[in-house]
C-alpha cells in the first residue's frame, strides 16, 4: 500500500499562495505565525485559523457563482 500524504500541495506555484492565505487568516482571527514550525500554537488557535480559510473560501466560492 502506497503512503500518501493528503497536505501535498500539487502545484508547486501555489505553496507559497497558500502560505499567503494562511497567514493572512491568522492575523484575522488575531493568531501571529512565524515563517516556518509553528508547532508551538495550540489546537484552538490552529483550529482557528482553518475555520477562517474555509470561511473565506466558501464565501469566495458563493461570490464567484453569483
Amino acid at each position: 500500500m502506497s503512503n500518501s500524504n493528503s497536505n501535498r500541495i500539487l502545484v508547486p506555484n501555489a505553496r507559497e499562495a497558500m502560505n499567503r492565505f494562511k497567514m493572512e487568516a491568522a492575523n484575522e482571527v488575531g493568531v501571529s505565525l512565524k515563517d516556518g514550525y509553528n508547532g508551538d500554537i495550540t489546537a484552538r488557535q490552529a483550529g482557528s485559523i482553518g475555520g477562517q480559510m474555509v470561511k473565506k473560501m466558501i464565501e469566495a466560492y458563493e461570490n464567484g457563482l453569483k
